[in-house]
Formats: C-alpha cells, sequence, structure tokens
C-alpha cells in the first residue's frame, strides 16, 4: 500500500501545536491540552500512534474524532493506529493478532471493541465472527481511522509519525515505512523543510542521560517528538508548538502527571551517567534486594542499583524498564515531577530529564 499524502497550508495567524504517540492515554491528552490552552484559533497536528498499549484507546479514538468536528485537527495514522483497521478488513496477519491479543489483552483496542460488541477474539477460529461484528458495531471508528492520511505537507513542513526517506516523489513510498521507522535520526538524512516525527521515544537517542524532551535538529531540519507517553514509566506527552514564520523558534510543553514538589537541597550532576533503553537492557542481577537489585548491564558493563519493580524476567533472560543512575543538577527551590520515592532518594523528573534526587523534598 503506498503513502497517502494530503497537503496543507498553516497560517502564521494560527498557533499550530504538533502531539504524537498519546498511545490511549487520555487524562494525559486532556492534560496537555488544557495546560497550553488549546483552542478553536489554534490548529493541531497528531502525528500517530492514538491507540494501543492502554484501556483507553477506544476513548482516545472517541474523544479525537469530537474533536475534528469542532477544532482544526489534522491527524495521522501511524503503525498502531493501523491495527484496528488491518483486522477488520483482514490485511494484517491473523498470526501476528493472536501475540498482540496474548500480549496487551484490554490495552489492545479491539479487545476493547469485542467486549463491547459481545464476540471473543481469543482464538483464529473466533475472527471471522469478530471481524463481521466488530465492522458493524463501530463503522464510524473504522472509518475514520482507514480515512488517516500518513503524510501531511506543508510548504515549510513535513509530517510523518516515522519518517521518510526523501521529499520528493511522497506518493510513491510505501505507507508502512512512512509509520514505521525505527531509529530516524540515526539514519544521517536532511531536509530542506522541517519534518516532524514521532514514533521512536527520543531517550532512545542518548546513552547517557534519559531526556523525553523533544530532539530538534536545525542543520537536518529534524524534529523528533516522542515522549515515551504511556510506553515509559516516567514518560511525558509533548506538545511542539511551530514558529509563526519560518525559521523562528520552535517551543513545546509537555504534561506527565506526576506530582510536583520542591527541591529544599542543592545536587551537582553526576559525571558519567548510563541511560539504559529498550532493545539494550539486558542485565545481570548480582545482588538481589526487596526494593533494589544491584545488576551489571551487560551493553555497558556498568554496575549500578535498579528498582526491583523495573526488572522483567522471561525465557531471554533479565532486563528492566528504562533505568539511569543519573544524579539530576537541583538547586534549592527547583520544582521536580516525582516519578518514584524510595528509602534512598527520590526518581524526578527536571525539564523532561529524568534523574535520582537524594535532597528533601517538600
Amino acid at each position: 500500500m503506498r503513502a497517502v499524502v494530503k497537503r496543507v497550508t498553516l497560517s502564521p495567524q494560527r498557533r499550530t501545536l504538533v502531539i504524537s504517540d498519546i498511545h490511549g492515554n487520555l487524562p494525559f491528552l486532556k492534560g496537555l491540552l488544557a495546560q497550553v490552552g488549546f483552542c478553536r484559533e489554534d490548529v493541531l497536528i497528531l502525528l500517530g500512534d492514538m491507540l494501543e498499549r492502554s484501556e483507553g484507546s477506544l476513548a482516545t479514538l472517541r474523544y479525537v474524532m469530537e474533536l475534528t468536528k469542532t477544532h482544526t485537527v489534522y491527524p495521522l495514522m501511524g503503525n498502531c493506529d493501523q491495527l484496528t483497521p488491518g483486522f477488520v478488513d483482514g490485511f494484517v496477519s491473523d498470526s501476528f493478532y493472536q501475540r498482540f491479543f496474548r500480549v496487551w489483552g484490554g490495552e489492545c483496542t479491539l479487545v476493547q471493541m469485542a467486549r463491547l460488541a459481545g464476540v471473543q477474539v481469543d482464538s483464529p477460529a473466533g475472527y471471522p465472527l469478530a471481524r463481521q461484528v466488530i465492522g458493524r458495531a463501530f463503522a464510524p471508528e473504522l472509518e475514520f481511522l482507514r480515512a488517516l492520511p500518513q503524510i501531511y505537507l506543508d510548504e515549510n513542513y513535513l509530517f510523518v509519525h516515522g519518517g521518510v526517506p526523501r521529499e520528493d516523489r511522497l506518493e510513491e513510498l510505501e505507507a508502512h515505512g512512512c509509520m514505521k521507522n525505527d531509529d530516524f535520526l540515526g539514519q544521517g538524512l536532511s531536509f530542506r523543510r522541517w519534518v516532524v516525527v514521532g514514533h521512536w521515544p527520543v531517550t532512545l537517542y542518548r546513552g547517557d542521560i534519559p531526556s523525553a524532551s523533544p530532539i530538534l535538529l536545525p542543520d537536518r531540519h529534524i524534529a523528533s517528538i516522542d515522549g515515551g507517553c504511556t510506553l515509559k514509566a516516567d514518560g511525558q506527552l509533548n506538545a511542539l508548538i511551530l514558529p509563526r514564520e519560518p525559521g523562528g523558534e520552535f517551543s513545546y510543553a509537555a504534561y506527565d502527571g506526576f506530582p510536583v514538589m520542591t527541591a529544599l537541597d542543592p545536587q551537582e550532576a553526576s559525571p558519567d551517567p548510563v541511560n539504559i533503553r529498550w532493545g539494550r537492557s539486558a542485565l545481570e542481577v548480582l545482588e538481589e534486594g526487596p526494593e533494589f537489585c544491584r545488576c551489571r548491564h551487560l551493553e555497558t558493563g556498568r554496575e549500578l542499583d535498579i528498582l526491583t519493580e523495573y526488572l522483567r524476567r522471561d525465557e531471554r533472560g533479565v532486563h528492566c524498564e528504562d533505568s539511569t543512575d543519573y544524579r539530576l543538577p537541583v538547586a534549592a527551590g527547583d520544582s521536580l515531577s516525582v516519578v518514584r520515592q524510595t528509602s534512598r532518594g527520590a526518581l524526578c523528573k527536571k525539564g523532561g530529564v529524568t534523574g535520582w534526587y537524594f535532597g528533601r523534598l517538600n
């Protein structure tokens, strides 16, 4: 299937916000829109992956559908958004959905639809009936998803979920490659327009410090904005605010839902931190503990204490949620978002960066 490209014209008289990878987290979406004061005079571009990995996926889809009726909203299709019509229309294999339903259960949009429609998706034998019933019961939602393009193109911007290899002949590109394009920043591409992407959480790009803030590369005209909402324990939802005129300054807002506390003591940053990320998180457990485990990160050989609740054991061995030993630079009076409080200190965020704070909080 070829990419669907739609042209848009962004006006300098209207503020344009870009949000990506909501992943069914409706409270975060509503919280972020309220935080930035989103109104009918604004333009909102949704870069895809509105759905999946959350029990709020169907509610999020319906909220976005209603928002398009009252506001100027341009939603794109991400690789997760294609899964629901892909099942009903039969263009994604049954073997994929067998694992998908088993692993993610009620976090799948299709499972939520099946439950409401009174059908089962426990085994492929029930898929034909489920396709028929879901197709009838959720016709408006399916038509909305089927109509989503892969690319929005403006004179100065190209919006796509995963990425593109070039700016010309976009209609010739394979759709899936535009939606699922891992490590887009690592491909060395540069563009005339600003290419704004999501899909790949930005914290995956750094091996030292876990930062969920948008990455802006002015020399290459690329902006990557996926803050790891829903997928990361410390994730956030970012809204990139485009400059009114070409060449102007970008800004952004973020929402993470964590309680905010005030630091009472200063703290210096650690000099040589490590950021253990998805896909590179294999560990050896050296010492078990109820709150922390002493571990060796196999890729780097570094030893560090990791929250026991972050460890995952399966047939591949021991892995962990994104983890770090970074100590945040903190001044007394700084506001910190508190991800976890422990007996040793607090895992916090400051300016989108996650790290440990060992001072007092109020």
